[in-house]
Parts: structure tokens; sequence; C-alpha cells
């Protein structure tokens, strides 16, 4: 017999800070990203925002520019001193002066309102994926599983029954994009963003072929998928039956 497969403990949603004094806004955003999985915080002002993010240690913040009380140019600063939690600048304002003061003040992107959620929710997804790679959330031990795959987020490990599987950079984040929607549809338009990037225009066949060269590697029968499976004109779902 083998040895024993060691199980990691599976960590918790990434979670988001939402420091927006439009309640409209707050909640569309909010109900958006919880529809992606995300663990969603909401703060109405500078002054709360800033203390939420120093108690609730958020893996990201969204931080609108013009907040009661403090503004988003000063809660980015503070939240600078202490943390390197990725930061994105929403903003009702397209003065270039605007966005450059919070780039130099450490935000790392930026988004003018009206935003589109697709494209947000893949520019937090790409924060998250950097922030991951340069070491701020290596201590997560981020492991996300579903029937006989695992999939090893900080060691970028793919195993297939507890046996390593070679996956390429691309194939590997669209299956992260897949399990994190377990059971639930994900949209060509919304892995195409999150994959390729929402400036992506080129032939949309190139996520066909990736999902075909996923079930190739993880499927037993790749001819007829269980776990990667086709949603007839809508997109694709990662399924977990147990």
């Amino acid at each position: 017999m083998g040895r024993p497969m060691t199980t990691p403990v599976e960590r918790r949603r990434h979670r988001i800070l939402v420091v927006e004094d439009e309640p409209g806004l707050a909640e569309s955003v909010r109900y958006s990203l919880e529809t992606e999985g995300f663990e969603v915080l909401v703060s109405e002002s500078g002054v709360g925002g800033l203390e939420s993010a120093r108690v609730n240690q958020p893996d990201l913040v969204l931080l609108d520019l013009m907040l009661p009380g403090m503004s988003g140019l000063d809660v980015c600063r503070q939240i600078r001193y202490s943390s390197d939690v990725p930061i994105i600048m929403l903003t009702a304002k397209d003065a270039e002066s605007d966005k450059v003061a919070g780039l130099e003040l450490g935000a790392d992107d930026y988004m003018t309102k009206p935003f589109s959620m697709r494209e947000l929710t893949a520019r937090i997804r790409a924060q998250l994926r950097r922030a991951t790679k340069s070491g701020a959330l290596s201590e997560s031990n981020e492991v996300l599983r579903g029937g006989s795959i695992e999939l090893d987020i900080d060691a970028h490990q793919t195993r297939v029954d507890g046996e390593a599987v070679e996956l390429r950079p691309k194939e590997f984040e669209l299956l992260e994009s897949l399990m994190r929607r377990k059971n639930r549809l994900a949209a060509r338009h919304t892995l195409i963003d999150e994959v390729w990037g929402p400036s992506y225009f080129g032939d949309t066949k190139t996520l066909d072929v990736h999902i075909k060269r996923l079930r190739q590697k993880l499927e037993q029968d790749p001819s007829v998928p269980t776990q990667i499976v086709t949603v007839r004109g809508l997109g694709y779902k990662f399924v977990d039956e147990q």
C-alpha cells in the first residue's frame, strides 16, 4: 500500500472589503462578488473602511475616491503604512491627476464609474493572483477540491487521485476559475475575461481548446466528461457531486 494522502486545510473564501458610500452601488457590488464566491464586507465611510481594514484583514480593498469624513486617497495612504493588501480605486472622476495620485499612494489599479462587473471581477482575480505569487497571500495554503481533483493555488500544483498532473499556466488559471464556481455556471465571457483579460479580442475557440486539453488531462473519459461539463450555448460548469 502507498503512503496515505495528507489533506491540507481548505482556506476560507477570499475576503473583499468594499468602501463605497453609494448604497445602491455598494449592494450591487456585494451581490455580484458574493455570487462569484467571495466573502464581502462593506463600509460607507473612509474612517469606517480604515477600521474595517485593520480589524478584518481583507485580501483586497475596493476603495471609492470620494468618501465622507476621509477621502479615499487618505484611506489608501493610511492602509499602505501597515499593509500591502491589493487596493483597487473606484472613482467617478476621469481626470488623469486623480488616477495618478491614487497609484502614487500605493493603489494597485483603478476603475472609473460606471464600470462593468465582469471587468471588475476579472481585475480582482488578477490582483489576487499577483498577490499570491508575490507571497502576500502565500500563508493561506489555499487548496480547491472537487471529486478526484485537487488544485493547490499557492504551490501551483494539480493532483488527480493524489497523482501530480502538469498543467500549462492558462490551463491552471482556467481550472481555478471553474473550481471557484463549483456546481455553478461559468459563462464563456466570464472565463475569457478572467483567464485572458477583459481586453482580449482573439478567437473565442481558444477557450474551447483549453477546455478540451483540461478534459484530456483530468477526466477518466474525456469524450464523456463528468466534472468539466458543457452548458450548451452558455459556458461550462465544474461538477462536484460529493
